[in-house]
């Protein structure tokens, strides 16, 4: 008999990843039986959703959706959106803690959750306006303490954010040149993962193996790439000349449209202690060996996703 695998975000970049992973494994698709949630049933992505799979609505603003939603489920994945503004970190935990909450109270038994680096504790106190790292960290320490068997994915850069992102994309400098601008070295890495097409190969891992990943993060990436790597593969993708530029952290913050002080904190953190921290880079290649399935690098996913100057 499978297992009801409930999987929140269903219709976004991470749980739609985790979707169509279960789909096309021909182990996993007998193992799980695929339940999406959603916000609203009647979106266009969940209609072509439910010729698939099970949807169902979950409201994190509605308690008891998302006790309806996790009724009968044997098997979790969770992903929160962030909050912002100054309860950011308590308004997102209290999501995570809700929905844990009552995954407990319904009987589920295994939870992945989606997390991230707790980045004011890596600074010992340096950066704290990194608010969506910090509560999903929260969150996960939280779940952690429940009586229930949990696994961690901790999802590096998204590849799809450089066209997503606008205000981070390369702009025409003063002499007609394209130019990426950044506060930090051309040598500062950053660890890049496909996230539409591999956050549900590092899953598809736990969910062939929950008890070996039991208590266990995956850092998941391809791995890392300095910003001069990423530069050079943008300018081969797109065919035009594109130059690094290291540019001060005011001029950086004045081109930044909202949520400043994240931004700033995140890249400064990330120069001095990593993404993933110290050891990232070898977390990061673990968790690449144990993905169930071959992963997207960086040059052939902007192979397969033009990236267009604008």
């Amino acid at each position: 008999m499978s297992h009801v695998l409930a999987v929140f975000g269903a219709t976004g970049q991470q749980g739609s990843s985790v979707v169509n992973h279960v789909l096309s494994d021909a182990e996993l698709s007998r193992r799980y039986k695929v339940r999406a949630i959603t916000r609203d049933v009647a979106a266009d992505k969940a209609k072509l959703l439910s010729e698939r799979v099970e949807v169902v609505s979950g409201d994190t603003s509605d308690r008891q959706s998302i006790e309806k939603a996790l009724k009968g489920v044997h098997t979790v994945y969770v992903m929160t959106v962030p909050a912002f503004g100054p309860d950011a970190v308590e308004a997102e935990f209290k999501t995570a803690k809700m929905i844990a909450d009552i995954a407990v109270e319904k009987g589920v038994k295994y939870m992945i959750f989606s997390t991230l680096p707790a980045v004011t504790e890596m600074s010992q106190g340096k950066y704290t306006n990194v608010t969506p790292f910090d509560a999903k960290a929260k969150a996960e320490a939280y779940i952690r303490s429940l009586p229930i068997k949990s696994s961690f994915c901790s999802l590096g850069s998204f590849m799809e954010n450089f066209q997503a992102q606008k205000f981070l994309a390369p702009k025409l400098g003063s002499d007609g040149n394209w130019e990426y601008s950044r506060p930090v070295p051309a040598s500062t890495k950053l660890p890049m993962l496909n996230a539409i097409g591999d956050t549900g190969k590092f899953v598809g891992a736990i969910l062939a193996d929950p008890d070996e990943y039991e208590g266990k993060t995956l850092c998941a990436a391809t791995a890392h790439y300095t910003q001069q790597e990423i530069v050079d593969a943008l300018s081969k993708s797109c065919g035009k000349p594109i130059s690094f530029k290291q540019v001060s952290w005011e001029e950086f913050r004045q081109t930044l449209p909202w949520i400043p002080d994240v931004w700033i904190d995140a890249f400064r953190a990330q120069e001095e202690y990593g993404y993933f921290g110290p050891h990232g880079e070898s977390l990061v290649a673990w968790a690449a060996s144990q993905a169930r399935g071959k992963l997207s690098t960086l040059d052939e996913y902007l192979a397969e996703y033009p990236f267009q100057l604008e």
